[in-house]
């Protein structure tokens, strides 16, 4: 498995580890500290991503994931530190919202997966954080701080960090090129466009979101909040309302 993951270094301390060869183009951020490092989502729980971060940092890792990564993908990753967002935290007992053979077809639908890995071997993790996370709270990595935004919409628990003195936002599932889906039970379209205009509304020089394209402009935020509330005034901003497309990206309700 250890080519599964591509690894590019965006300032020096910050590090952008992609699948890129499943259908998802998932990214993880790896921020490293002078005291710790915080590693943002933790990808599919495909390949060996804690062996990748141990090569680029020494210092002591604290992971979180996003929404469906609170599930299976930390089975991979074989850290000791991780948080959760208070209204994720029933996930981690039991009350993963996806069925576990609807999420292993998920994981599995990709040409090219590594010949060790198992579809049908995958578990959806469980266990206690060590930290639960609520809106406002600051993670000090020693000379680099991120607040914790809770952007639900996407998942209940659902955060962005906000690296307001570099100007970073990085968003997870909430921003990305591609389809934003809105459509499952634990999806909230309402909450979704509140979020949007939250996150709109930072001075963010950077996104990083959390899957496909890595070249996004700031201005995207704006955009995607602005045809969520088209939608809202239309009342279509709701489940089974359909696909909506806007050239480079689109919303499933």
């Amino acid at each position: 498995m250890g080519d599964w993951f591509t690894t590019e270094s965006l300032d020096g301390d910050t590090y952008v580890l992609s699948e890129d060869r499943h259908w998802e183009h998932t990214h993880c951020y790896l921020l490293n500290g002078s005291a710790r490092s915080l590693l943002v989502d933790t990808g599919l729980g495909i390949g060996d991503l804690s062996g990748l971060v141990r090569g680029l940092t020494d210092r002591p890792v604290v992971a979180r994931g996003y929404a469906r990564a609170l599930g299976p993908h930390w089975r991979a990753l074989r850290l000791p530190c991780f948080y959760v967002h208070e209204a994720e935290q029933k996930w981690l007992d039991g009350a993963f919202p996806l069925p576990l053979a609807q999420v292993r077809a998920m994981v599995a639908d990709c040409d090219s997966l590594p010949r060790d890995f198992r579809p049908e071997t995958y578990t959806i993790f469980q266990g206690t954080p060590d930290r639960v996370l609520q809106d406002g709270d600051e993670i000090d990595l020693g000379g680099r701080r991120l607040q914790v935004l809770h952007t639900p919409g996407h998942s209940p628990g659902h955060m962005c960090f906000w690296e307001a003195e570099r100007g970073y936002l990085f968003t997870g599932d909430l921003v990305y090129m591609g389809t934003l889906f809105a459509s499952y039970p634990s999806t909230d379209p309402a909450a979704y466009l509140t979020s949007l205009k939250r996150v709109a509304a930072l001075p963010v020089k950077r996104v990083f979101p959390g899957h496909h394209g890595l070249q996004m402009q700031p201005g995207i935020l704006r955009v995607m909040a602005e045809a969520f509330q088209a939608l809202q005034d239309a009342g279509a901003l709701h489940h089974g309302s359909g696909t909506f497309s806007y050239g480079d990206w689109s919303v499933q309700l």
